[in-house]
């Protein structure tokens, strides 16, 4: 009889969990673990199923010795096992004030997208890791495996609160060199961020890219700060960075209007262009898109989930 999971209503349905158990969390690359997980691996190893024998050499466990076939052929054989592969899963989720904005809003939309990779994760076996940051690693939930982690995974994610403090922004330089250092198994590492960070995005990257991971940057924005006019915004306005505080007097017309949406633009290829050098996937999603629509359409088509 199957577990019954309980989560919190808000993130994910127990009728779209269901959809999620035909997934899985894929890899470009064949990426071994230090547990024994579902993947099996062409190299021979320590597990249960056995692969084949080969001869005796001094040194080697004789635990392994086939003292059955020793007394058929009067020869050592030892016997090899088929490995299998774990796949390392580490989802990072930004929670600087900027991302408790929209409608809808992006903390809640990355909340979504974490709990459905986590439980993805979890329900296959693989090591799920779970992140938070703002101007540095904030808090994390690490080494979960299997089904009986998954409400403490979901619990994890939907007390995730974002991070107050006049002066706390995004430091993304600072969190990437944090996770190169506590992430030394390859796996992969998911971002969920509106990458509004005013540091410089080359720096970040350069300590998550290379070939020891497989990271997929995922950019969510909301309507309104897309088209500003979804926002109602016209007029002298005084603004205040929610982040860093740092105060604006602006007077928004249609023609600043348009200069922004050409400026946002730009920094979202930008973000791209870095993302890309490191050979970072990146997607950008607005937080309107249908959450189901993401998961089971978006991430599939970008070789996340399969």
């Amino acid at each position: 009889m199957a577990e019954t999971i309980t989560q919190p209503e808000t993130l994910l349905s127990p009728e779209f969990m269901h959809r999620l158990d035909r997934l899985d969390v894929m890899s470009r690359k064949i990426l071994r673990g230090r547990m024994q997980g579902e993947r099996r691996s062409k190299k021979k190893g320590q597990s249960v199923e056995f692969a084949d024998y080969r001869s005796y050499v001094v040194g080697d466990d004789l635990r392994f010795i086939d003292w059955n076939l020793y007394a058929r052929l009067d020869k050592l054989f030892l016997r090899l096992f088929m490995e299998e592969e774990d796949l390392s899963v580490s989802v990072v989720m930004d929670v600087t004030k900027s991302m408790d904005y929209g409608d809808p809003n992006k903390l809640h939309y990355a909340k979504r997208v974490a709990a459905a990779l986590g439980y993805i994760g979890l329900t296959h076996y693989n090591r799920v890791n779970l992140y938070t940051f703002a101007d540095t690693v904030t808090d994390m939930a690490l080494g979960m495996r299997g089904r009986r982690p998954i409400p403490r995974m979901l619990s994890f994610i939907q007390d995730q609160q974002p991070i107050e403090g006049e002066h706390v922004s995004g430091n993304l330089a600072v969190v990437c060199k944090r996770l190169a250092m506590l992430q030394r198994q390859p796996g992969i590492i998911v971002l969920l961020s509106d990458f509004f960070d005013k540091g410089d995005m080359a720096d970040a990257l350069r300590y998550l890219g290379g070939d020891k991971h497989d990271v997929y940057a995922i950019q969510l924005l909301s309507p309104q700060e897309v088209d500003p006019a979804k926002g109602h915004i016209l007029g002298d306005l005084r603004l205040r960075d929610i982040e860093d505080g740092d105060i604006a007097e602006v007077s928004v017309s249609p023609a600043l209007i348009k200069r922004y949406k050409t400026n946002l633009q730009a920094y979202c290829q930008h973000v791209r262009e870095q993302c890309l050098k490191r050979g970072v996937a990146y997607m950008i999603s607005e937080t309107d898109v249908p959450f189901e629509t993401l998961v089971l359409k978006y991430l599939r088509q970008r070789g996340l989930l399969g």
